[in-house]
C-alpha cells in the first residue's frame, strides 16, 4: 500500500515500533509540498501567484494517545518530542517540532478541543528545497488534529482556514512572516490543475496544467535556503516601506503593493528615491502583471510565450528583488540554455532551492544529465533533480 512513493504498510509498522499496541487505530494524513509556476514574493504584497501542489508530500500516522500530550516523531529521527496540550507554548522551544506545535497552539486557539496524540512523520520532499517542505507539515498536523479533536463534529475542517492557520504558525512559532501561499497550495491542490490565487482576497481558480508535448522538470540546486535566517523578512520590510512611499508619491491609501499598476508606478518612480526599495517595488507590480499574462498564454496553449515570461520573471527576482544567489542563477542559466527547454526560473522564496523548467517531454532524460552534468562542472555541487506532476490537496488517506 503506498500513495505518492510512501510505503504506507512500513510506515505503520513503524509507528508500532515507536509508540507500542497494535495498528488498530493508526489513521494516516498527508499534505503535499508546492512548486510556484510564477508569481514570486508577492503573496504577502496582495498579489496574485500561480502555485500547484505536487505529488511529493508529508505523510503522518497517527493515533490518540489518551492523554494530554504530543508525541511527535518521524522515521529519519531517532528522538520522540513532545509538549503538553496545557503548555502548547513550550512547543516554540522544541528541538524538531515547532512547525506542528505551532499550528496545534493555532487550532486551540481557534476553539478546537486538541486530544493527546502521537505522530510519525515521514515524505519525500527535499528539505530546504524552495518547495514548501514546512506548509506540508503544517497542512497535515493541521488536517489530522482537526480531524481527530473532540469537538470535529461541530467545528469541522474549513481547509482554507487550515492554511491560515499554518501561515500563522510559521508568523508565531517560526519567526517568519511569509505570505499564504504555499499552505494555501498545500490545502487547496488539485490533481493535473494549477491554482490562480488572489492573495488579498483569497479568490481562486483552478485552471488545467496542460503542457501536451512538455513536463515539469524541478532542479534542486542542493544550496539548502534557511528562510528564517535569509533576508526574507528583510524584503518584507522593504515593500512595507514600498507601499508607504507609493501612496505618498499618488496620493493614495492602498492596502497591498500589488493595487497599483505598471503605469502608476511609472507615473511615481522618481519619487521612490534612490536605494534599494524602489527596485524591490517595481519587481512586485510587475510580477503580478506578468502572472495574468503568463496565465493567459497557458489557457490559450502558447506553451513558448508561457516559458519566455517565466524566464522573464527570474530576471526580476535576481536582479531587482536579490533573492537568487549563485547557485540559483548558474541553474537557471544552464537550463535556459539547454535544448528542449522553453522556460525555467526559480521557485520560492529563493537563496537556494530549486527552478522549475518547462522541458519537452522527449528531452527530459537528456535534460537532466546535461544540465547535472554542467551545473556540478561550475558549482561542485552535484544537483537533483525530479518530474513533477500536479496533486491532490491535504487530506486524509485512510
Amino acid at each position: 500500500m503506498s500513495e505518492n512513493g510512501i510505503n504506507l504498510s512500513d510506515l505503520k509498522e513503524l509507528f508500532v515500533k515507536y509508540y507500542g499496541e497494535s495498528d488498530h487505530e493508526i489513521r494516516i494524513f498527508t499534505a503535499p509540498g508546492r512548486v510556484n509556476l510564477i508569481g514570486e514574493h508577492i503573496d504577502y504584497c496582495g498579489g496574485s501567484v500561480f502555485p500547484a501542489a505536487l505529488t511529493l508530500s508529508c505523510t503522518a500516522a497517527v493515533r490518540l494517545n489518551g492523554t494530554d500530550w504530543i508525541r511527535l516523531g518521524a522515521d529519519d529521527l531517532e528522538d520522540v518530542y513532545t509538549f503538553s496540550l496545557r503548555d502548547p507554548q513550550a512547543g516554540k522551544r522544541l528541538k524538531w517540532g515547532n512547525y506542528q506545535a505551532g499550528v496545534i497552539n493555532a487550532l486551540l486557539e481557534e476553539g478546537y478541543l486538541i486530544r493527546g496524540m502521537d505522530f510519525l512523520f515521514t515524505g519525500n520532499i527535499p528539505f530546504g528545497s524552495g518547495l514548501s517542505s514546512s506548509a506540508a507539515i503544517e497542512l497535515t498536523t493541521a488536517v489530522a488534529s482537526a480531524t481527530l479533536s473532540e469537538n470535529y463534529e461541530e467545528k469541522g475542517l474549513d481547509l482554507i482556514r487550515m492554511a491560515q492557520l499554518g501561515q500563522l504558525a510559521e508568523h508565531t512559532f517560526c519567526g517568519v512572516n511569509c505570505g499564504i501561499m504555499d499552505q494555501f497550495a498545500s490545502a487547496m491542490g488539485k490533481r493535473d490543475h494549477a491554482i490562480l490565487l488572489d492573495c488579498a482576497s483569497l479568490n481562486y481558480k483552478y485552471v488545467p496544467l496542460a503542457l501536451g508535448d512538455y513536463t515539469l522538470v524541478l532542479a534542486n540546486t542542493c544550496k539548502k535556503h534557511a528562510l528564517g535566517a535569509s533576508e526574507y523578512n528583510k524584503r518584507r520590510e522593504e515593500v512595507a516601506e514600498g507601499l508607504r512611499r507609493l501612496n505618498a508619491a499618488l496620493g493614495e491609501n492602498r492596502a497591498n503593493l500589488c493595487d497599483f499598476s505598471e503605469a502608476e508606478y511609472a507615473a511615481a518612480e522618481a519619487r521612490l528615491g534612490p536605494d534599494k526599495v524602489k527596485d524591490r517595488v517595481k519587481h512586485v507590480i510587475f510580477e503580478n502583471e506578468r502572472v495574468k499574462r503568463a496565465v493567459s498564454a497557458l489557457e490559450n496553449g502558447n506553451l513558448k510565450a508561457f516559458g519566455t515570461i517565466l524566464c522573464e520573471a527570474h530576471a526580476s527576482i535576481r536582479d531587482l528583488y536579490e533573492v537568487t544567489g549563485p547557485e540559483l542563477d548558474t541553474m537557471f542559466e544552464i537550463a535556459s540554455h539547454t535544448d528542449g527547454c522553453i522556460g525555467a526560473r526559480m521557485t520560492g522564496a529563493g537563496f537556494g532551492g530549486c527552478t522549475v523548467n518547462i522541458v519537452r517531454k522527449e528531452s527530459a532524460e537528456a535534460f537532466i544529465r546535461d544540465v547535472g552534468r554542467a551545473y556540478t562542472q561550475r558549482t561542485g555541487i552535484v544537483p537533483e533533480f525530479y518530474l513533477c506532476t500536479a496533486g491532490d490537496g491535504a487530506r486524509e488517506l485512510f
